[in-house]
């Protein structure tokens, strides 16, 4: 008899797994339908001895203490700030738009007040901002916005901007100073030996057995087990009742090229040229040192693995038709992007996860105290 069952062995289902397992001495079963662990953020040595990341480029970020130093007990870190070019109109430029860009592509020298007095100048005034358009056209006009973000966002969704939740294009700021850092987040680091051995490190636990090339609707009646924790899609769990929440997949080609290095930064986006949306390098992110380098080509599409939750209202609507159904479930928790229906990063999913543990024990906790009163009212 396991305590927990837990469908996905990514990040929401290692984390419980090892939360659940070294802490609270809990037995656990995590099963996956792939044939290796670490979901998404899985990496491998190719054949030419590259480390890539088979599912696109994973860079972790962020401002959580917490989570960072969680993680750290399972890994190294090698520090790394991510930057990512665009090419538009023939230029590399820094993105996302900071002093750089602005100068670079309108060849002008402004310095921060004055960029900031020239994004004004074009900004339209949009009220209240809905779209994913609102946002951008409303910081930087809609010349940069033409440029810069809707040939991206059409190919990455499939969907015009002015169809998109204002969260999408929220995600990347637009700067008056010269940081070209993608991200700012407090910690900005890679797993030192890559994300698939963090994950070993963290599942090695003796209470913790893996299945793997498992779906779990062929074990689910087979496994003996107390809960159940679901990381997979929320509308798979349940049979998709009310319909298939929509995501957008991606499909990856991968390239190894005979020298050292292919390009100037870890990714170079292409917001209106080819069908693919950006090129990774992968050593880069890993600093591995060789003669080789391998790329990988991103060309979004709307069939294959889920891996992102397209926002739209509607979609939210029919995400929390499936949420309600979850709630009424006792002893089942829904972690993660998938279960969740939200485009999380990875150390969002991490302290989710890490938040749902503590719900869990407060949970048992709660109902070992309610059965002793119970037995004491009993006993008098």
């Amino acid at each position: 008899m396991y305590d927990f069952l837990i469908v996905g062995a990514g990040f929401a289902g290692s984390v419980l797994a090892e939360r659940l397992a070294s802490v609270s001495n809990k037995k656990v079963l995590i099963i996956d339908k792939r044939n290796h662990i670490g979901g998404n953020a899985y990496d491998y040595y190719n054949e030419d001895g590259i480390l890539i990341h088979k599912y696109g480029p994973h860079i972790f970020h962020t401002n959580s203490a917490e989570v960072f130093n969680y993680l750290s007990k399972f890994t190294s870190w090698r520090n790394y700030q991510h930057k990512v070019l665009a090419v538009v109109d023939g230029q590399l430029l820094p993105i996302p738009i900071n002093l750089n860009t602005i100068n670079k592509y309108y060849g002008l020298n402004l310095n921060s007040l004055e960029v900031e007095e020239f994004l004004a100048s074009r900004a339209e005034k949009v009220y209240p901002i809905k779209t994913s358009e609102d946002v951008v056209v409303s910081k930087v006009g809609r010349e940069l916005y033409e440029k810069f973000f809707r040939g991206y966002t059409r190919k990455q969704w499939d969907l015009d901007p002015s169809e998109l939740d204002a969260s999408v294009t929220a995600r990347v700021p637009t700067r008056t100073n010269k940081d070209d850092r993608y991200f700012t987040d407090t910690y900005q680091a890679m797993p030192q030996h890559g994300y698939t051995k963090m994950f070993e490190k963290m599942l090695s636990h003796p209470n913790i057995k893996i299945m793997l090339n498992t779906d779990y609707q062929e074990v689910i009646n087979e496994v003996n087990y107390k809960k159940l924790i679901f990381t997979g899609p929320i509308d798979e769990y349940f049979d998709y009742q009310y319909g298939k929440l929509p995501y957008r997949s991606l499909r990856f080609k991968f390239e190894t090229l005979e020298e050292k290095q292919f390009q100037e930064t870890g990714t170079i986006n292409y917001p209106n040229d080819y069908a693919f949306t950006r090129i990774t390098e992968f050593k880069h992110l890993t600093g591995q040192k060789h003669d080789k380098t391998t790329l990988v080509y991103e060309f979004p599409e709307a069939t294959g693995d889920p891996y992102y939750p397209v926002p739209r209202p509607e979609n939210d609507l029919l995400y929390k038709k499936y949420a309600a159904l979850a709630n009424k479930l006792t002893n089942t928790y829904f972690v993660g992007r998938l279960a969740t229906y939200r485009y999380y990063n990875m150390d969002q999913v991490v302290a989710q996860a890490l938040t749902t543990y503590k719900k869990i024990m407060q949970q048992e906790l709660s109902t070992k105290v309610a059965s002793d009163g119970e037995g004491l009212l009993e006993r008098n």
